[in-house]
């Protein structure tokens, strides 16, 4: 069901805009209560979701403890956090579109059924932190128990996020019943494949930038080592999961290595935390939606402490489709201002885009191998000088 659900979303979004006319009112009101109702549910479990995720992955790498898995730490964050700058600019310029939505009134605009609400124990940014302080420190002193931890945290998130998957149909057609009654979904079909195209030329442009920079300029050289890239890109495109096409992945960032090791180790380090495709189209979205609903652009310094806590969000995210996104909910809610109808559509456009987002963090993860390998040798190479001059010296 996973691995269709852009085909349910898409085939749910046209049928509820060819036959919402159709649909009582009251069963409108219904779904859009629903809607809100489970909405209220993922914003309280996703603390959790992340806490135990980011705990997980820091267990890991404090297991791993060393200076090469430390400086693959850094390189991975400077990545994400470069990409997500990056798509602040190609995010300011779909902003200038023309997406800003004549709302209804209040009188015409649909109602809930009912209001539920849960709430909010423990604020996103505090689960992460904690994820990150805890998960280091027991990693490092008790690292069989932590791993414990880590394991029974995992079962527990699974169960959470199946039961999340298995609602998104339910979350997304609420809010699209509502937007459909406000006739606000049929101007969004008409204007977002546009900002679909963007996404896919500004982030696939990145990655070829990248492959060029880290072929030492040689066009034929970068050419060649996309191919090499392109069966686990095609795989990641199908299966919408990094995890999934990751031994296709491995093959082609060998064939592009000059120490096929080297890449082996480095390409499962990054196949769920790395995430280029994500860093430009989550953002992308972002400002597209925020225009959509008519709140106010964000300006650079509301973006870089986004931008920051959107990073170490990458290290929570789960292998499964869609869930790059559901991790942000309450980052997007908590520094962009994001309403319900504003998360719920910027959940669909991401899960309608997800098989390109994941061709786009595969390539991206072979482009990542292939630099980490050439700046780790010319680190190498400096170093080497170094302790000969000091020797002749």
């Amino acid at each position: 069901m996973f691995r269709n659900m852009p085909l349910i979303l898409l085939v749910l979004i046209l049928s509820i805009v060819t036959l919402g006319n159709w649909i009582p009112s009251s069963l409108q009101s219904v779904l859009y209560a629903l809607s809100l109702s489970i909405k209220s549910c993922i914003v309280f479990a996703l603390p959790l979701v992340v806490f135990g995720l980011l705990f997980k992955t820091t267990v890991n790498f404090a297991e791993k403890a060393s200076k090469l898995v430390f400086l693959i730490l850094v390189f991975i964050c400077c990545s994400n956090f470069i990409s997500t700058l990056f798509s602040y600019s190609v995010g300011t310029f779909a902003y200038q579109f023309n997406l800003s939505i004549s709302f209804p009134d209040e009188k015409v605009s649909l109602l809930p059924a009912w209001n539920f609400s849960l709430p909010k124990i423990i604020g996103n940014d505090y689960a992460m932190f904690s994820g990150l302080i805890l998960g280091a420190i027991l990693g490092k002193l008790k690292p069989a128990f932590a791993n414990e931890i880590a394991l029974g945290l995992e079962k527990i998130i699974k169960v959470i996020l199946k039961a999340i998957l298995a609602v998104i149909p339910l979350f997304i057609a609420g809010f699209v019943v509502k937007m459909n009654h406000d006739q606000i979904m049929s101007y969004i079909l008409r204007n977002y494949s546009l900002i679909f195209i963007l996404i896919a030329s500004a982030v696939f442009t990145y990655i070829a930038l990248l492959y060029f920079v880290f072929s030492s300029l040689n066009i034929q050289k970068a050419f060649l080592s996309l191919k090499n890239m392109l069966p686990a890109a095609i795989a990641g495109f199908g299966s919408m999961s990094s995890a999934a096409a990751m031994p296709l992945t491995i093959i082609g960032a060998e064939k592009n290595a000059e120490s096929p090791d080297l890449a082996r180790s480095i390409i499962p380090m990054t196949v769920n935390v790395h995430l280029i495709g994500d860093c430009f189209a989550i953002p992308i979205f972002a400002f597209a939606v925020l225009n959509s609903f008519g709140v106010a652009e964000p300006s650079f310094l509301n973006y870089l402490i986004f931008a920051g806590y959107f990073v170490l969000a990458k290290f929570s995210v789960a292998a499964v489709p869609g869930g790059g996104i559901l991790v942000m909910l309450p980052i997007l809610e908590q520094y962009l201002g994001f309403q319900a109808e504003m998360l719920s559509l910027i959940t669909a456009l991401y899960i309608l885009f997800d098989p390109v987002i994941t061709s786009a963090n595969i390539l991206g993860n072979g482009g990542f191998a292939l630099g980490t390998e050439r700046i780790l040798g010319l680190l190498s190479s400096a170093k080497i000088k170094k302790k000969t001059s000091q020797a002749n010296t």
